[in-house]
């Protein structure tokens, strides 16, 4: 089983890794494989909502979205991490998740996902429920804690010294790495959820 942690910031060995580290070490204390991918510092443009996705079954800007997607379709859960922002994920890590999410065509349901939040101050629940939502809209169980997944530092390396942060984010790899290993019990037993066909309605006709 394995678990694909992404990290949003552009700063090397900074909070957001602290806490994504404190994430991998009790994924892997519970017996599951994590591979991490940081995205801060690449050179990623946003969506142009040109649909070629659609026909060809990846994005057509091949660069990192194209690399991750594959390591995408082949875990069970995914971690995404980010530094607040203006209230929010930064711009290259929201730029990346909405190329990531919408030109991948794979089935994405009972994938586990679990999005951590790092900010100095403020800004961590609104930047918490801005990642849910990528899970959210894709069938995906959402790994909660003891808390909402957010842990608080400025200077690099102060994300440890919040000892309810780094517990909370120990829960959620717990709980997360628990719900990993029951659906594939269930999914034995009972497979996956009947799926309808999509309806779409619009405001406007």
């Amino acid at each position: 089983m394995k678990v694909l942690i992404i990290n949003g910031s552009p700063r090397k060995d900074g909070n957001t890794t602290v806490a994504l580290n404190e994430v991998a070490a009790t994924l892997q204390a519970e017996g599951i494989e994590t591979v991490t991918f940081e995205i801060g510092t690449k050179a990623l443009r946003g969506c142009m909502a040109c649909l070629w996705c659609a026909k060809n079954g990846r994005c057509v800007i091949d660069d990192e979205v194209n690399e991750v997607a594959r390591l995408f379709e082949e875990c069970d859960g995914v971690v995404i991490g980010s530094p607040v922002y203006y209230a929010s994920a930064n711009g290259t890590l929201s730029a990346f998740l909405d190329r990531l999410f919408y030109s991948t065509p794979f089935d994405k349901r009972m994938k586990v996902g679990a999005a951590v939040a790092v900010a100095r101050r403020g800004g961590c629940t609104a930047t918490f429920d801005q990642l849910n939502k990528y899970f959210t809209i894709s069938g995906m169980p959402v790994a909660s804690s003891q808390y909402w997944n957010i842990i608080h530092g400025l200077r690099p390396g102060e994300a440890a010294q919040d000892a309810e942060g780094m517990q909370t984010l120990r829960s959620m790899a717990r709980n997360m790495a628990f719900l990993i290993k029951s659906i594939a019990l269930g999914k034995e037993q009972f497979g996956l959820p009947e799926v309808e066909k999509r309806v779409g309605t619009n405001f406007i006709r």
